[in-house]
């Protein structure tokens, strides 16, 4: 009966081998690092950036706990802060400014624990220390570059469709079209309110011009915003998570702004750096009618710039930008026709459009693709347009490899910003602070498990024990899984965390005072055991889910700290009831059920009590109830036989009767009891017996 198979034993004893395995990394700690990322996708971060990093450092002679070379950046480990400092000013001032010397936080934990997959859960920025920004959407500079795009759209449909105009200038919040007479400006309000259904169109006569003011209707800039804020969010989480920034937080708070929190970065202007890192396109046409050799000399014409391609050779350009990376919808990296690596763009309609007249405009001339990162402008490539290219799809190549291919795909897929955006708020939290509100949450935590432990164990003595190693094997597996996960714990999800600890034991007293109530009624001391688990069992799922369902509602409906607690609260419920339902009658079933004589359950003191003085009165023949603790040692001195288990119930008898071989039970009840009225336990099973008269 109260036995376990063996794959029952193997599945708690692997659970908590592995909770143990990714619980251990929590306890070694972080220490201060400086991380070197590069800031331009032409400079490498290989083997040999790493060897200079640690020359450069050896040479001033500034101890290092180790370094590490990732995918996209160095990473070197320091022993305090002080000489993390220090470091980072020496690299700063070695490697220049084609890489980003970031002050930050890696783990402690050994290298056979990383290898095994086995990660420190994330730790948010009230814990471990951080940036904080607080950034407002520009929606005046949302609206301002939303007129310039329709400028640049209405001009080039108002040249499709061969409508004359004499100019689109752009005041304040509107745009004024001017035309030569009432029928070019009819033709063309009939074409813009078909295809730019968010305009508002209104005519205006000023002596013999004919002007046509287009505004933005009033709901679309609310959709606007609505979809700035949105796509900034995206963008912003593209560039920090794209970019290496580890467990970011960035949310929309309120109607027009979002909050940015790098946990683990400690330098604010670094911090702004990568956010601020993003690239675009811009297409510009190749200046070949001018002296290449003057503008080398410092002497370039009016309207151009000059640049190197890649490879070195100096390159004039025209000033003049023809079509930007807003047009991009996607970038991928591929192979052009020669097996080289490229990166292959989509273009929305309008780009399609800009683009497909460039090239017929332009044929045989040079056309050169610009990648413009942190307001530095780099020639990827200048190919002469051959024939007009239409339908959407553009392939950049030249002089470019796999991972820079990759690279450029990337930046150009996390886009600029849909609106301008302004840091309002920023501040820092030292790892100090975070260090603090560490402590406190762990000694709250201790604390209270040990004040459970220490009641639990007294009133219930062994199997308050057995409640005490299944909760801390919860906190355990609740650890575990975090880690495993790669959960953020903040603040709140340590309050949650010390919450887990005083619900949890709820589940072990349901099933100890379940035993409890079995004993009480003249059950032997296996059955109620066994008893006792399976009833209390369902009563356990049922206040566990409802539980349950208020966590996932916060997690779906709450946003930053909310989300913390919901999580840490709803992965507690899991493991409370697995470790009280599972794991602690696997410890009971091995400790007590391979007894085939048990005297006595050892689950504190059992009282019977006292009936009232009016029961007495209409029981006359009922003697007083004893008050004395049952002696569960007589309760059963006969081995427990499986066959004899048939409970019976008459709900409408008012007596209870049922045989039993255990006859020298000290708990009876004298004959001539007679129900008041309906049985008040319906219990399934009971063993409560009535001795002959």
């Amino acid at each position: 009966m109260n036995r376990y198979a063996l794959w029952q034993y193997l599945i708690i004893a692997v659970s908590l081998l592995l909770g143990l395995l990714y619980t251990l990394p929590n306890f070694f700690g972080e220490s201060p690092a400086v991380q070197i990322s590069p800031l331009r996708i032409s400079a490498s971060t290989d083997i040999v950036l790493l060897q200079r990093v640690e020359d450069t450092l050896k040479q001033a002679n500034l101890e290092t706990d180790g370094t590490l070379l990732e995918e996209g950046s160095v990473k070197v480990r320091f022993a305090d802060t002080d000489t993390q400092i220090k470091a980072k000013d020496l690299l700063e001032s070695t490697l220049g400014s084609d890489y980003i010397i970031a002050l930050n936080l890696l783990p402690n934990s050994p290298r056979w624990l990383t290898d095994l997959g086995a990660l420190p859960m994330y730790l948010g920025l009230d814990l471990r220390g951080g940036v904080h920004f607080m950034l407002a959407v520009d929606m005046e500079g949302a609206l301002d570059k939303s007129l310039d795009r329709y400028s640049t759209d209405i001009r080039a449909k108002l040249r499709e469709q061969k409508i004359s105009y004499a100019g689109v200038e752009k005041h304040a919040k509107k745009l004024t079209l001017k035309f030569r007479d009432a029928e070019s400006r009819a033709k063309a309000e009939t074409e813009l309110k078909s295809n730019y259904p968010d305009l508002s169109l209104k005519e205006e006569n000023l002596e013999n011009r004919y002007h046509l003011i287009a505004t933005i209707k009033t709901e679309a800039i609310a959709r606007m915003q609505e979809s700035a804020v949105l796509q900034n969010i995206t963008t912003l989480r593209n560039r920090v998570n794209e970019l290496g920034v580890a467990e970011p937080i960035i949310q929309k708070a309120g109607v027009d702004r979002v909050i940015v929190q790098l946990p683990g970065v400690q330098d604010t202007a670094k911090a702004k750096d990568i956010l601020g890192r993003t690239a675009t396109l811009e297409v510009r046409m190749v200046d070949d009618e001018h002296d290449l050799d003057a503008a080398i000399r410092g002497k370039a014409p009016m309207g151009t710039e000059l640049y190197e391609e890649r490879g070195g050779s100096p390159l004039l350009v025209k000033k003049q930008v023809l079509l930007t990376g807003e047009h991009i919808t996607d970038a991928q990296p591929g192979f052009d026709k020669d097996n080289q690596p490229a990166v292959h763009l989509n273009l929305d309609n309008s780009g399609s459009r800009i683009f497909k007249q460039l090239t017929r405009e332009n044929v045989g001339k040079r056309m050169a693709i610009l990648l413009i990162e942190k307001n530095q402008a780099e020639v990827i490539t200048a190919p002469v347009i051959r024939e007009e290219i239409g339908g959407g799809r553009v392939q950049i190549s030249g002089r470019m490899t796999s991972k820079e291919a990759r690279d450029v795909a990337l930046l150009l897929r996390a886009g600029a910003l849909a609106a301008p955006m302004d840091i309002i708020e920023e501040r820092t939290v030292g790892p100090s602070l975070g260090a603090e509100n560490i402590a406190r949450g762990f000694n709250s935590t201790l604390y209270g498990f040990l004040a459970v432990a220490f009641f639990v164990a007294i009133y219930y003595t062994a199997f308050g024990v057995i409640s005490v190693i299944a909760l801390a094997m919860n906190l355990l597996l609740l650890v575990g899984l975090l880690s495993i996960l790669q959960a953020t714990l903040t603040l709140p999800g340590m309050a949650a965390l010390a919450l887990t600890v005083g619900m949890a034991i709820d589940a072990n007293v349901l099933i100890n005072e379940r035993i409890r109530d079995e004993l009480r009624g003249g059950a032997s001391p296996q059955l109620a055991i066994h008893t006792g688990f399976e009833r209390a069992f369902g009563t356990i799922v049922d206040s566990n889910i409802t539980t349950l369902i208020a966590g996932i509602a916060l997690f779906a409906f709450g946003s930053g700290p909310v989300k913390g607690f919901a999580v840490v609260l709803c992965l507690g419920i899991l493991t409370s009831v697995f470790t009280a339902t599972f794991v602690t009658r696997g410890i009971v079933n091995l400790v007590y059920g391979s007894r085939r004589r048990l005297d006595s359950v050892p689950v504190g003191k059992i009282w019977i009590p006292e009936p009232s003085p009016t029961a007495q009165k209409t029981i006359p023949n009922q003697e007083k109830a004893r008050s004395e603790p049952i002696d569960t040692k007589k309760t059963s001195e006969q081995p427990f036989d499986e066959r004899n288990i048939k409970p019976q119930i008459d709900a409408q008898a008012k007596t209870r009767t049922e045989d039993t071989r255990n006859a020298d039970s000290n708990v009876t009840v004298e004959s001539g009891v007679k129900s008041t009225g309906k049985v008040k336990n319906k219990r399934k099973s009971s063993d409560a017996k009535q001795s002959k008269n």
